[in-house]
């Protein structure tokens, strides 16, 4: 499907807002293609307020929300190994009950990934600025997703 990037940010505020804890959404593309305007929509509508930086450098970034639950937020792209998941806690963060993971450049991670998970493929759209391509895929049985709402057009 092809979403703007203002249905795209919408479309992670209402997963925010919507969805069940714990869920794993691992988050693919080419840089710039809106894996991090995803996760901090999602961040938004689950309730995180204040400034949102990229995890590109510190790698995780975890926000307590009232209740118990959190939001994690990592970004593989800075690992070359599969062995460097274990030095910021993967383990630990992918069994968090309670907690929507939001992890860019999943396919990083590879047999690491849980196998309950949603990952969300992003890429550009030749010749039309803003639209992004997504595809959403389901492994194993995670709670629902929200869909995204798209303009008709």
């Amino acid at each position: 499907m092809r979403v703007t990037e203002g249905e795209l940010a919408g479309w992670g505020r209402r997963v925010g807002a919507e969805v069940e804890a714990p869920v794993f959404i691992g988050l693919s593309g080419p840089l710039g293609a809106g894996k991090s305007v995803f996760a901090r929509a999602v961040a938004r509508g689950a309730g995180v307020e204040g400034v949102l930086p990229s995890p590109t450098f510190n790698i995780v970034f975890r926000y307590a929300l009232p209740g118990g639950c959190a939001v994690i937020h990592a970004d593989l792209f800075r690992l070359r190994t599969v062995a460097e998941l274990a030095g910021i806690g993967w383990e630990d963060m992918v069994d968090e009950e309670g907690a929507i993971v939001l992890v860019e450049w999943c396919e990083r991670a590879g047999d690491a990934l849980p196998r309950t998970r949603w990952e969300i493929g992003l890429g550009f759209v030749q010749g039309e600025v803003g639209v992004r391509a997504v595809e959403i895929e389901r492994f194993g049985e995670p709670v629902a997703l929200p869909r995204p709402r798209v303009a008709a057009g």
